[in-house]
């Protein structure tokens, strides 16, 4: 049995809270009858108020409660093959890992945060292939576009900036190379998704994004970092952190470039959102989502079938049964007897 919505099973939680409250209410109920009489006199007065049934009634809430719960969760089995068209939009994204993202003025640093955030930009995907391009002074494919959300994460968490050798920001290449990477040219929707603080880039990233315009792709760029200038932290060791110096002995200091990735989703038909040390992907994936979808073909699926149906009724079934279960229950031999005083 699979749930479609595991998450409501945190409401069990409620069960222990539930039957407290039915034992404080019960003892409550006690405590206030004794100031009037002994419980030994109030059970013959009222023999009719049996304490068996109302510990039914609890039960049957209970059960309905219980039930309610499986409900919401959306149990699913029994398996049926259906043929699924696959619709989505092809994503790319383009994750600069030159050493300036090692700069700590986001947390824990521009790189891992913008792993992170693109690890829950995959969660949002629904039907959507995406593809990873990670770039410095040179580019290469890390991951080409894939329905497979978890290969793609794990492509994606390996990365670091030891990948690449060479220094820069080459934004061209990795444009060029999504180009290439999109082999279905007819697909309406395609987008690449930039992130880098867009320092030191090199050749004619403008010149690349027209290109990738005119091909039906779409070029978001996310500036991270701050403009006021962070060291770059290159080695910690022992306690120490070493950063990053030029030459002649000057600490380096990294600042996004936020002119030129504007510039860059201007010519690619896109959008530029500047995070600066708050990286969001949510946005953007808002954005893309309005876009029209390609059709990726049909595919035989396994799918499980929704039977909360069934666990619906058995919980309506026990508070129907609890409401028409009556507290008192008959008389079947009137007390005769009389009260004395003590």
């Amino acid at each position: 049995m699979r749930f479609g919505s595991p998450h409501f099973f945190w409401l069990l939680l409620a069960v222990p809270a539930l039957i407290g409250l039915f034992i404080f209410v019960y003892q409550r109920k006690l405590s206030i009858l004794r100031r009037f009489a002994s419980l030994d006199l109030i059970k013959r007065l009222t023999p009719q108020n049996t304490q068996s049934r109302q510990i039914l009634k609890w039960c049957f809430f209970l059960a309905f409660f219980l039930f309610v719960v499986l409900a919401l969760s959306r149990p699913r089995f029994g398996v049926k093959m259906e043929m699924v068209e696959r619709k989505g939009i092809d994503i790319m994204v383009a994750l600069d890992i030159s050493k300036s993202m090692l700069a700590e003025d986001v947390t824990p640093s521009r790189l891992e945060r913008a792993k992170y955030e693109i690890d829950r930009f995959i969660d949002l995907l629904r039907g959507d292939r995406i593809g990873l391009i990670v770039f410095a002074g040179e580019s290469f494919v890390q991951c080409p576009p894939t329905l497979d959300y978890g290969a793609a994460k794990m492509f994606l968490n390996v990365v670091t900036t030891d990948w690449v050798e060479r220094q820069g920001t080459a934004i061209d290449q990795a444009i060029n190379q999504t180009r290439q990477a999109f082999k279905a040219k007819q697909n309406k929707s395609r987008v690449l998704i930039i992130i880098s603080d867009g320092e030191d880039h090199e050749g004619d990233p403008e010149a690349a994004a027209r290109k990738a315009a005119e091909e039906n792709i779409k070029v978001f760029t996310v500036g991270v970092g701050s403009e006021s200038g962070v060291p770059i932290p290159i080695s910690k060791g022992k306690g120490n952190i070493v950063y990053k110096k030029d030459g002649d002995g000057n600490l380096v200091m990294t600042r996004m470039n936020p002119a030129m990735l504007e510039k860059i989703a201007i010519a690619g038909n896109g959008k530029y959102f500047q995070a600066g040390t708050n990286l969001d992907l949510v946005s953007i994936y808002n954005d893309i989502a309005k876009m029209e979808k390609n059709e990726f073909g049909s595919d035989r699926m396994n799918i499980y079938e929704e039977q909360y149906q069934a666990f619906l009724i058995i919980a309506l079934l026990f508070i129907v049964l609890e409401f028409f279960i009556p507290q008192r229950g008959k008389v079947k031999k009137e007390w005769t007897g009389r009260v004395e005083n003590a």
